[in-house]
C-alpha cells in the first residue's frame, strides 16, 4: 500500500500563490506517477496535474496551464504543486493521488489512480 499526506492548503487572496506538498510512504517503488486533483463544492472531482516517476513527464489541465507547476523530489518521495495567479474558481479541496500505471493513455498520462490522500482545502478570496 501507498500512503499519501498532503499539506500546504489555506486561504489566499486572488492573484496570490500557494504551494501544496504530498509525501508518499509505503510501497513507493510501485508508483508510476503522482498527481493532483481537486473538487469544488457541488462539482465533480477534476484532474489538475500529474508527473511520472521516471522521466518526469508532466501533464496539466487546460484551466491551470501557465499558472500551476507540478514538481517532485524523488529522494523525499514528495510531489509539489506550485499554484500562482490563483483565482476564486481555484477554490476546492485538493487531493494528491498516486498511480501504479495500470491504465495510461497514448501519451503516458495515467488514467487510473489507486491511492489517494485525505485532501487539503484551498480557498481563494476575491
Amino acid at each position: 500500500q501507498v500512503q499519501l499526506v498532503e499539506s500546504g492548503g489555506g486561504l489566499v487572496q486572488a492573484g496570490g500563490s500557494l504551494r501544496l506538498a504530498c509525501a508518499a510512504s509505503g510501497r513507493t517503488f510501485s508508483i508510476y506517477a503522482m498527481g493532483w486533483f481537486r473538487q469544488a463544492p457541488g462539482k465533480e472531482r477534476e484532474f489538475v496535474a500529474a508527473s511520472t516517476s521516471v522521466g518526469g513527464s508532466t501533464y496539466y489541465a487546460d484551466s491551470v496551464k501557465g499558472r500551476f507547476t507540478i514538481s517532485r523530489d524523488n529522494t523525499k518521495n514528495t510531489v509539489y504543486l506550485q499554484m500562482n495567479s490563483l483565482k476564486p474558481e481555484d477554490t476546492a479541496v485538493y487531493y494528491c493521488a498516486a498511480s501504479d500505471g495500470s491504465l495510461v493513455n497514448f501519451a503516458g498520462r495515467p488514467l487510473k489512480y489507486e491511492h489517494w490522500g485525505q485532501g487539503t482545502q484551498v480557498t481563494v478570496s476575491s
